[in-house]
């Protein structure tokens, strides 16, 4: 019983988790979601699809023989025969191709159908690449626009320390004048007094030292009055520029949005549905890469269909240059004559007939040959063509790959090493251990990093859709 029961709830956890993974692929914000919709919406991929239906259609077009030949000749006026009067005659005709002609046209066709199978297959890998790197893309302006406004609120609280101690200086400052005016007036009736009793030496000196400590005083207090109200006012543009940035990002996301509807055929301002955070897509890398490009890319499996098909479109050739053979049968209906004995009077006349083409102009099937050749040799060069490029799409994206992925440890850990300088900096800002500018700076700096961390991890994940799409490797 026991062992019933603990399989039972094994068997719901495991129906829960299926649940929960089943939700997470088709949620309104899974990427994968996206691409499903696109694979059935795209415009360039129902095009493509449309064109290997097409493409189908033509294998059964050449796999028949040409249609048979009927003619019929009626006499206005019967002629005389010796055997009676001849009404009409009708012939039936059915040509045949050589031997083996037919079998090469349908494998011609049935290659090329197949060729426009793998452009329809390549075109979906790219519009499933586009999408990805707009979806990547949407992620990075939504996390800039986030962080953005985080920092608007860590300067907002900066500004407010920035105001606390202008308002403390500006009141130390006052206390500091009243003192000094308070003191000047004491020390002018002394020396009031002093110089009644002819103390000039202490006259003389006395009142040149305390003008001097006011002058400094007052220095003081106004040029701390003027570096926390600059303060302020710095800590203002910051605020503004982030300000203006945001607006400038709400923008261009509106224009990315419509891209990316435009990939699922829907209308520009389609609500598109993006995550707050995503997660390095996993891949292993292996030394087979760029083999199992060379070998899966449908692209070139494209191209070597196209010469398979040029190869069969030569044999179809050859066997063209060969006569055609005809069979058939003519019928001649005869009405009886009044004038014949003959005991064939009246009788009607079936003929089986046999024709065949005379292919002796050879000048036609030798240029049909060449061309298939000049075809063939041109196949072969985009063949060449395009291996190059992918070698350069390999090496482009292993670049990014690699160097997204450095990069995600570099910023997270010097993410983390700002953010802790900053909030030591800022407990140290209210006590005037710190100053504005190295605070501000350290801020830009961490602002800085952790943007670079999420641009970093969408440009590994773009890497990786990247790598994918040149080994064809399927996204749903």
């Amino acid at each position: 019983m026991k062992t019933l029961k603990y399989k039972n709830i094994a068997f719901i956890l495991i129906l829960f988790c299926l649940s929960l993974n089943g939700y997470s692929q088709n949620s309104a914000d899974s990427l994968y979601n996206y691409l499903e919709i696109a694979a059935k919406n795209n415009s360039d991929v129902l095009q493509k699809f449309a064109e290997y239906q097409a493409a189908l259609q033509k294998v059964p077009q050449v796999g028949s023989l040409p249609d048979p030949e009927f003619s019929m000749g009626i006499f206005l006026s019967p002629m005389e025969l010796l055997a009676g009067k001849q009404v009409a005659d009708m012939r039936l005709m059915q040509m045949f191709p050589w031997f083996g002609l037919i079998k090469n046209a349908k494998d011609e066709m049935s290659l090329m159908a197949q060729a426009k199978y793998e452009s329809f297959r390549n075109a979906k890998l790219k519009v499933f690449f586009d999408i990805q790197s707009v979806w990547f893309e949407l992620f990075k302006i939504n996390q800039n626009i986030r962080i953005s406004e985080k920092n608007i609120e860590i300067l907002s609280t900066i500004e407010r320390l920035a105001v606390i101690k202008f308002k403390a200086v500006a009141t130390e400052k006052g206390v500091n004048r009243s003192m000094s005016t308070a003191s000047n007036q004491n020390f002018a009736s002394n020396s009031t007094g002093m110089n009644s009793m002819g103390g000039n030496v202490v006259s003389n000196s006395g009142p040149t030292k305390s003008s001097s400590a006011i002058i400094s005083d007052n220095s003081m207090g106004s040029s701390s009055g003027n570096s926390g109200l600059s303060d302020i006012y710095r800590i203002q543009i910051e605020i503004g520029d982030l300000q203006n940035n945001i607006e400038l990002m709400k923008n261009q996301r509106i224009t990315i949005v419509a891209k990316f509807n435009s990939f699922l055929n829907r209308p520009p301002r389609a609500n598109v549905n993006i995550p707050d955070s995503i997660i390095s897509d996993d891949f292993l890398l292996s030394a087979t890469i760029s083999d199992s490009i060379m070998k899966k890319n449908p692209m070139l499996t494209m191209l070597l269909l196209e010469q398979q098909s040029i190869e069969a479109r030569k044999k179809m050739i050859a066997k063209m240059g060969f006569p055609m053979v005809g069979l058939g049968i003519n019928y001649s209906l005869i009405n009886k004559s009044e004038m014949s004995t003959s005991t064939m009077n009246g009788k009607d006349m079936i003929m089986p007939m046999i024709t065949a083409t005379l292919p002796i102009y050879r000048k036609k099937y030798k240029a049909m040959t060449e061309e298939a050749d000049f075809l063939k040799l041109a196949n072969i060069q985009n063949y060449q063509s395009i291996s190059n490029s992918l070698q350069i799409e390999y090496y482009q994206a292993m670049e990014l790959y690699q160097d997204a992925k450095r990069r995600i440890i570099l910023y997270e850990n010097q993410y983390l090493l700002a953010s802790k300088t900053l909030n030591i900096m800022l407990k140290s800002f209210s006590s005037s251990a710190a100053s504005l500018t190295d605070i501000l700076r350290v801020h830009q700096q961490t602002l800085n990093y952790e943007y670079k961390q999420v641009e970093a991890t969408s440009d590994y994940n773009i890497s990786v859709a990247w790598l994918k799409r040149l080994m064809a490797s399927s996204q749903i």
